[in-house]
C-alpha cells in the first residue's frame, strides 16, 4: 500500500488511511507511520474481496484472475439485475457510533459468493443461459459497495482525511470510481495508484523501503551491525565500539 504514497519530501499525509484490498486481504486501516505504527480498523472476516472475484470469475466461466474478467463484463451488464447480500450491513453488526457493533467496520463475502452460485444453478438447471454480464455487475456493485461503504464510515469516524488504496483489487474501475466518489463527498482526499503499480509487488517492497531505510528500524533479519548501511543507533554504536576497541564487528 506504499506505492504512490510518499510526497516529494518523503513525509507521510496528515491523518492518512489506508484501504488494502488484494486476493489476500481486505482490510481498513489507521496509517501514523507507514514503518511502525499501522493500526487495523476493519477486515473481512472471510474471503478477500480477491478471492471472491477469482471464485465468481470461475463460476461464471470466465477468466483467471477473476478481477479483470469480472470488471470487464460488468461493463455491459446492469448492477441492479440481481439484488445480492451486503455481508455484516444489518444494524447488529453495525451498532452505532457511541455503542459500535461487533462488525461496524468489518465485511464478508462468502455468503455473497454463495448468492452468485445459486443464480447460476437456477439458470443452468431450467436451461437457460446464464446472462454472465449482469451478475458479473450485480456481484461487482455489492462488492464496492460494502467497502466503499465501510471505508467512509471508518475514516469519517477516526479523523482520518486522506486515504490511499492499495492492492491488486485496487485496479478495479468500478471499486476506484465509488470509493473516491463517495470519499470526496465526505471531504476525504483518495490516492490512487497507477493501474501499471497495482499489482506490482516489487514497487510496492521499494516503496515501503524507501519510507523504512532513512529511518533505520531494525528489522528482524534485516538489521545487523554488519551491514554498514544500517544506521540505526545499535548498529551504529557497536561498530563505533569495535572500531575503538579493534574487536570483530558482531552480528
Amino acid at each position: 500500500m506504499s506505492v504512490g504514497l510518499l510526497d516529494d519530501n518523503d513525509e507521510l499525509p496528515d491523518n492518512l488511511g489506508a484501504l488494502l484490498v488484494s486476493g489476500g486481504h481486505t482490510e481498513i486501516l489507521s496509517v501514523p507511520d507507514i514503518t511502525g505504527d499501522v493500526r487495523l480498523l476493519g477486515a473481512t472476516i472471510d474471503d478477500a474481496a480477491g478471492e471472491a472475484y477469482d471464485k465468481v470469475a470461475r463460476l461464471l466461466g470466465l477468466g483467471y484472475p477473476g478481477g479483470p474478467a469480472i470488471d470487464k463484463a460488468a461493463r455491459d451488464g446492469d448492477p441492479n439485475a440481481f439484488r445480492f447480500p451486503r455481508g455484516l450491513t444489518a444494524g447488529k453488526y453495525m451498532g452505532s457510533a457511541e455503542k459500535p457493533g461487533s462488525h461496524r467496520y468489518d465485511m464478508s463475502f462468502s455468503g455473497l459468493k454463495t448468492a452468485v452460485a445459486r443464480v447460476v444453478e437456477t439458470y443452468e438447471a431450467s436451461g437457460q443461459p446464464v446472462p454472465v454480464a449482469d451478475v458479473a455487475a450485480s456481484f461487482q456493485e455489492s462488492v464496492v459497495d460494502v467497502i466503499s461503504r465501510k471505508t467512509v464510515l471508518a475514516c469519517t469516524e477516526n479523523s482520518i482525511d486522506t486515504l490511499l488504496m492499495g492492492g491488486g483489487v485496487a485496479a478495479n474501475s468500478r471499486l476506484r470510481a465509488l470509493v473516491t466518489e463517495r470519499c470526496n463527498a465526505r471531504g476525504i482526499e483518495v490516492i490512487v495508484p497507477p493501474l501499471s503499480l497495482c499489482t506490482d509487488n516489487g514497487a510496492m517492497v521499494a516503496a515501503l523501503g524507501r519510507g523504512w531505510w532513512p529511518k533505520a528500524v531494525p528489522q528482524p533479519g534485516l538489521c545487523s551491525p554488519r551491514i554498514r548501511g544500517c544506521r540505526c543507533p545499535r548498529c551504529r554504536w557497536v561498530r563505533r565500539k569495535a572500531h575503538l576497541t579493534r574487536e570483530r564487528v558482531p552480528r
